[in-house]
Protein backbone atom coordinates (compact mmCIF):
# COMPACT_ATOMS: atom_id res chain seq x y z
CA UNK A 1 0.00 0.00 0.00
CA UNK A 2 1.03 3.45 -0.71
CA UNK A 3 -0.61 5.13 1.54
CA UNK A 4 -2.67 4.08 4.86
CA UNK A 5 -5.34 5.90 6.31
CA UNK A 6 -6.27 5.61 10.00
CA UNK A 7 -9.75 6.55 11.48
CA UNK A 8 -9.63 8.31 15.02
CA UNK A 9 -11.44 9.98 17.82
CA UNK A 10 -10.48 13.32 18.00
CA UNK A 11 -9.75 13.15 22.02
CA UNK A 12 -6.20 14.20 22.88
CA UNK A 13 -6.02 10.55 24.37
CA UNK A 14 -7.22 8.60 20.99
CA UNK A 15 -4.99 11.05 18.52
CA UNK A 16 -2.28 10.00 20.57
CA UNK A 17 -2.70 6.46 20.37
CA UNK A 18 -3.47 7.17 16.76
CA UNK A 19 0.04 8.97 16.02
CA UNK A 20 1.78 5.72 18.38
CA UNK A 21 -0.02 3.24 15.34
CA UNK A 22 1.01 5.76 12.48
CA UNK A 23 4.80 6.00 13.77
CA UNK A 24 4.94 2.32 13.99
CA UNK A 25 3.43 2.04 10.20
CA UNK A 26 5.73 4.71 9.30
CA UNK A 27 8.74 2.66 10.58
CA UNK A 28 8.33 -0.12 8.64
CA UNK A 29 8.26 2.29 5.61
CA UNK A 30 4.43 2.94 5.04
CA UNK A 31 2.89 6.43 4.39
CA UNK A 32 0.34 7.40 6.69
CA UNK A 33 -2.34 9.51 7.31
CA UNK A 34 -4.93 10.34 10.15
CA UNK A 35 -8.04 11.27 9.74
CA UNK A 36 -10.01 12.42 12.80
CA UNK A 37 -13.37 12.11 13.39
CA UNK A 38 -16.29 13.13 16.22
CA UNK A 39 -18.47 9.94 17.51
CA UNK A 40 -21.89 9.96 18.99
CA UNK A 41 -20.26 9.16 22.01
CA UNK A 42 -17.99 12.32 22.26
CA UNK A 43 -21.26 14.36 21.69
CA UNK A 44 -23.31 12.72 24.58
CA UNK A 45 -21.85 13.61 27.94
CA UNK A 46 -24.59 14.68 30.10
CA UNK A 47 -25.81 10.52 30.27
CA UNK A 48 -23.91 7.48 31.49
CA UNK A 49 -22.48 5.36 29.30
CA UNK A 50 -24.53 2.83 30.13
CA UNK A 51 -27.96 4.86 29.18
CA UNK A 52 -26.28 6.34 26.37
CA UNK A 53 -25.98 2.91 24.35
CA UNK A 54 -22.39 2.08 25.88
CA UNK A 55 -19.02 2.15 24.44
CA UNK A 56 -19.87 1.22 21.15
CA UNK A 57 -20.90 4.94 20.80
CA UNK A 58 -17.40 5.70 20.29
CA UNK A 59 -16.52 3.11 17.50
CA UNK A 60 -19.64 3.45 15.08
CA UNK A 61 -18.50 6.33 13.23
CA UNK A 62 -14.88 4.96 12.67
CA UNK A 63 -16.57 1.61 11.48
CA UNK A 64 -18.66 3.78 8.56
CA UNK A 65 -15.21 5.68 7.56
CA UNK A 66 -13.81 1.67 6.98
CA UNK A 67 -16.81 0.41 5.14
CA UNK A 68 -16.82 3.39 2.72
CA UNK A 69 -13.35 3.31 2.32
CA UNK A 70 -12.47 6.70 3.77
CA UNK A 71 -10.09 5.15 6.35
CA UNK A 72 -8.12 2.06 5.99
CA UNK A 73 -8.03 0.77 9.56
CA UNK A 74 -9.48 2.54 13.05
CA UNK A 75 -7.35 2.43 16.53
CA UNK A 76 -9.40 1.92 19.31
CA UNK A 77 -8.41 1.52 23.60
CA UNK A 78 -9.60 -2.25 23.52
CA UNK A 79 -11.53 -1.37 26.79
CA UNK A 80 -14.22 0.39 24.39
CA UNK A 81 -14.59 -1.99 21.57
CA UNK A 82 -17.88 -4.25 22.10
CA UNK A 83 -17.30 -8.16 22.52
CA UNK A 84 -18.83 -8.95 19.22
CA UNK A 85 -18.03 -6.56 16.26
CA UNK A 86 -20.27 -5.83 13.65
CA UNK A 87 -20.30 -8.12 10.34
CA UNK A 88 -17.89 -7.79 8.35
CA UNK A 89 -15.34 -6.02 10.47
CA UNK A 90 -12.16 -7.52 12.28
CA UNK A 91 -9.85 -7.24 14.26
CA UNK A 92 -6.43 -7.03 12.85
CA UNK A 93 -4.34 -6.43 16.27
CA UNK A 94 -4.05 -5.81 19.49
CA UNK A 95 -0.79 -4.11 20.54
CA UNK A 96 1.97 -4.72 23.38
CA UNK A 97 -0.48 -3.66 26.32
CA UNK A 98 0.64 -0.65 29.03
CA UNK A 99 -0.07 -0.71 32.66
CA UNK A 100 -3.70 -1.93 33.20
CA UNK A 101 -4.02 -0.65 36.67
CA UNK A 102 -6.75 2.04 37.76
CA UNK A 103 -5.37 5.44 39.70
CA UNK A 104 -6.45 7.38 42.25
CA UNK A 105 -6.53 11.38 41.59
CA UNK A 106 -6.92 13.83 43.66
CA UNK A 107 -5.73 17.06 44.94
CA UNK A 108 -6.18 17.00 48.24
CA UNK A 109 -6.04 13.09 49.19
CA UNK A 110 -2.90 10.46 48.58
CA UNK A 111 -5.26 7.29 48.62
CA UNK A 112 -9.12 6.30 49.06
CA UNK A 113 -8.01 5.26 52.93
CA UNK A 114 -7.41 9.08 53.48
CA UNK A 115 -11.29 10.71 52.57
CA UNK A 116 -13.54 11.18 54.63
CA UNK A 117 -17.35 9.78 54.65
CA UNK A 118 -18.98 11.71 52.26
CA UNK A 119 -16.54 12.33 50.28
CA UNK A 120 -17.51 12.51 46.60
CA UNK A 121 -15.56 10.37 44.38
CA UNK A 122 -15.87 10.98 40.57
CA UNK A 123 -16.21 7.51 37.77
CA UNK A 124 -17.57 6.54 34.36
CA UNK A 125 -16.84 3.09 35.12
CA UNK A 126 -19.85 0.93 36.93
CA UNK A 127 -16.98 -1.54 37.43
CA UNK A 128 -15.14 0.51 39.18
CA UNK A 129 -17.46 2.56 41.00
CA UNK A 130 -18.65 -1.61 42.31
CA UNK A 131 -15.54 -2.28 43.28
CA UNK A 132 -14.86 1.14 45.42
CA UNK A 133 -18.69 1.02 47.06
CA UNK A 134 -17.38 -2.43 48.25
CA UNK A 135 -14.39 -1.43 50.19
CA UNK A 136 -15.36 2.49 51.43
CA UNK A 137 -19.23 2.14 51.20
CA UNK A 138 -19.55 5.27 52.70
CA UNK A 139 -18.10 7.59 50.16
CA UNK A 140 -20.51 8.95 47.26
CA UNK A 141 -19.65 8.27 43.77
CA UNK A 142 -21.11 10.10 41.01
CA UNK A 143 -21.15 10.14 37.13
CA UNK A 144 -17.62 11.30 35.62
CA UNK A 145 -18.08 12.22 31.38
CA UNK A 146 -15.70 13.90 29.07
CA UNK A 147 -11.99 13.16 28.08
CA UNK A 148 -9.61 13.19 30.49
CA UNK A 149 -8.33 16.89 30.54
CA UNK A 150 -12.37 17.40 30.99
CA UNK A 151 -12.19 14.85 34.20
CA UNK A 152 -9.35 16.35 35.25
CA UNK A 153 -10.29 20.35 35.45
CA UNK A 154 -13.77 18.95 37.16
CA UNK A 155 -10.97 17.80 40.03
CA UNK A 156 -9.64 21.03 39.84
CA UNK A 157 -12.70 22.89 40.13
CA UNK A 158 -13.46 20.97 43.33
CA UNK A 159 -16.21 19.50 41.83
CA UNK A 160 -15.09 15.65 42.98
CA UNK A 161 -12.41 15.16 46.31
CA UNK A 162 -10.91 12.13 43.96
CA UNK A 163 -11.64 10.68 40.29
CA UNK A 164 -10.21 7.61 38.93
CA UNK A 165 -8.56 6.52 35.52
CA UNK A 166 -6.47 4.47 33.77
CA UNK A 167 -3.40 4.77 34.60
CA UNK A 168 -2.20 4.37 31.05
CA UNK A 169 -4.18 7.24 29.78
CA UNK A 170 -2.35 9.46 31.88
CA UNK A 171 0.92 8.05 31.50
CA UNK A 172 -0.07 8.17 27.34
CA UNK A 173 -0.70 12.04 27.70
CA UNK A 174 2.47 12.68 29.89
CA UNK A 175 0.24 13.61 33.25
CA UNK A 176 1.06 10.27 35.21
CA UNK A 177 2.63 13.02 37.52
CA UNK A 178 -1.57 13.60 38.53
CA UNK A 179 -1.33 9.78 39.64
CA UNK A 180 -1.39 9.78 43.56
CA UNK A 181 -1.65 6.50 44.31
CA UNK A 182 -2.24 3.01 42.10
CA UNK A 183 -4.58 0.47 42.86
CA UNK A 184 -3.77 -2.95 42.69
CA UNK A 185 -5.19 -5.42 40.86
CA UNK A 186 -6.97 -7.15 43.80
CA UNK A 187 -8.43 -3.72 44.57
CA UNK A 188 -9.80 -2.76 41.06
CA UNK A 189 -9.40 -5.81 38.79
CA UNK A 190 -9.72 -3.68 35.32
CA UNK A 191 -11.64 -3.85 32.38
CA UNK A 192 -11.34 -6.45 29.76
CA UNK A 193 -8.37 -5.12 27.40
CA UNK A 194 -7.48 -2.25 29.74
CA UNK A 195 -4.46 -0.84 28.41
CA UNK A 196 -3.99 -2.54 25.38
CA UNK A 197 -4.86 -1.15 21.47
CA UNK A 198 -6.90 -2.78 19.35
CA UNK A 199 -6.54 -2.46 15.30
CA UNK A 200 -10.06 -2.81 12.97
CA UNK A 201 -10.51 -3.26 9.50
CA UNK A 202 -12.76 -4.62 7.32
CA UNK A 203 -12.39 -8.62 7.10
CA UNK A 204 -12.46 -8.89 3.49
CA UNK A 205 -9.08 -6.17 3.77
CA UNK A 206 -6.53 -8.86 3.91
CA UNK A 207 -3.77 -6.35 2.53
CA UNK A 208 -4.35 -4.21 5.68
CA UNK A 209 -4.32 -7.08 8.21
CA UNK A 210 -1.08 -8.27 6.84
CA UNK A 211 0.36 -4.15 6.69
CA UNK A 212 -0.48 -4.49 10.84
CA UNK A 213 0.45 -7.91 12.01
CA UNK A 214 3.86 -6.72 13.05
CA UNK A 215 2.23 -4.77 15.66
CA UNK A 216 0.29 -6.89 17.57
CA UNK A 217 1.63 -8.80 20.28
CA UNK A 218 1.06 -12.55 21.08
CA UNK A 219 0.98 -12.29 25.03
CA UNK A 220 -1.23 -9.10 25.33
CA UNK A 221 -3.33 -10.53 22.64
CA UNK A 222 -3.80 -14.04 24.33
CA UNK A 223 -4.96 -12.16 27.65
CA UNK A 224 -6.90 -9.60 25.90
CA UNK A 225 -8.79 -12.39 24.05
CA UNK A 226 -9.61 -14.25 27.36
CA UNK A 227 -10.45 -10.86 29.30
CA UNK A 228 -13.17 -10.42 26.80
CA UNK A 229 -14.06 -13.87 26.25
CA UNK A 230 -15.38 -13.23 29.38
CA UNK A 231 -17.51 -10.48 28.29
CA UNK A 232 -18.87 -12.36 25.67
CA UNK A 233 -20.06 -14.97 27.44
CA UNK A 234 -22.15 -12.88 29.58
CA UNK A 235 -23.68 -11.04 27.06
CA UNK A 236 -21.03 -8.45 25.64
CA UNK A 237 -22.46 -5.52 26.93
CA UNK A 238 -19.62 -2.78 27.55
CA UNK A 239 -21.07 -1.03 30.33
CA UNK A 240 -21.88 -4.19 32.44
CA UNK A 241 -20.05 -3.94 36.38
CA UNK A 242 -17.58 -6.39 34.88
CA UNK A 243 -13.74 -7.07 35.57
CA UNK A 244 -11.74 -9.44 33.55
CA UNK A 245 -7.89 -9.21 34.07
CA UNK A 246 -5.23 -12.44 32.49
CA UNK A 247 -1.43 -12.94 33.16
CA UNK A 248 0.51 -15.14 31.30
CA UNK A 249 2.55 -17.58 33.04
CA UNK A 250 5.00 -19.64 30.87
CA UNK A 251 2.39 -21.36 28.59
CA UNK A 252 -0.75 -21.24 31.06
CA UNK A 253 -2.96 -17.82 31.48
CA UNK A 254 -3.85 -17.48 34.79
CA UNK A 255 -7.47 -15.22 34.72
CA UNK A 256 -9.55 -13.59 37.51
CA UNK A 257 -13.13 -11.67 36.52
CA UNK A 258 -15.95 -10.25 38.19
CA UNK A 259 -19.19 -8.84 38.23
CA UNK A 260 -20.77 -6.78 40.31
CA UNK A 261 -23.90 -4.78 41.44
CA UNK A 262 -23.48 -1.02 41.12
CA UNK A 263 -24.05 -0.79 44.47
CA UNK A 264 -20.85 -2.99 45.59
CA UNK A 265 -23.58 -5.01 47.83
CA UNK A 266 -23.52 -8.10 45.61
CA UNK A 267 -19.59 -8.82 43.51
CA UNK A 268 -18.99 -12.62 42.34
CA UNK A 269 -15.90 -13.48 41.57
CA UNK A 270 -14.30 -15.80 39.95
CA UNK A 271 -10.04 -17.61 38.88
CA UNK A 272 -8.92 -19.79 36.91
CA UNK A 273 -5.75 -20.98 34.99
CA UNK A 274 -5.44 -22.40 31.43
CA UNK A 275 -3.81 -22.77 28.00
CA UNK A 276 -2.75 -20.04 26.80
CA UNK A 277 -3.36 -21.52 23.39
CA UNK A 278 -7.23 -21.78 23.58
CA UNK A 279 -7.97 -18.18 25.70
CA UNK A 280 -11.64 -18.24 24.78
CA UNK A 281 -11.68 -21.14 26.37
CA UNK A 282 -10.45 -19.96 29.73
CA UNK A 283 -12.85 -16.95 29.24
CA UNK A 284 -15.86 -19.13 28.45
CA UNK A 285 -14.79 -21.43 31.60
CA UNK A 286 -14.34 -18.26 34.23
CA UNK A 287 -18.02 -16.71 32.56
CA UNK A 288 -19.63 -19.90 33.63
CA UNK A 289 -18.20 -20.06 37.08
CA UNK A 290 -19.43 -16.24 37.76
CA UNK A 291 -22.80 -17.94 36.85
CA UNK A 292 -22.81 -20.68 38.75
CA UNK A 293 -22.30 -18.09 41.48
CA UNK A 294 -25.34 -15.81 40.69
CA UNK A 295 -24.14 -13.25 38.36
CA UNK A 296 -27.01 -14.04 35.61
CA UNK A 297 -29.23 -12.59 38.46
CA UNK A 298 -27.26 -9.56 39.16
CA UNK A 299 -27.39 -9.02 35.16
CA UNK A 300 -30.79 -9.53 35.25
CA UNK A 301 -31.37 -6.58 37.81
CA UNK A 302 -29.32 -4.55 36.16
CA UNK A 303 -31.52 -4.66 33.15
CA UNK A 304 -34.96 -4.11 34.67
Amino acid sequence: MTRVVIATRRSRLALWQAEHVKARLEALGHSVELLPMTTRGDELLQASLAEAGGKGLFIKELEAALADGRADLAVHSMKDMPADLPAGFALAAITERDDPRDAFVSGRYAAFAELPAGAIVGTSSLRRQAQLLERYPALEVRPLRGNVDTRLAKLDRGEYAAIVLAHAGLKRLGLAARTRSLLSIDESLPAPGQAALGIECLAARADVQALVAPLADRTSSDCVRAERAVNRALGGDCTIPLGAYAELHDTKLRLRALVASPDGRRIVRSEATGDAADPEKLGRQVAEELRAQGAGRILAALSK
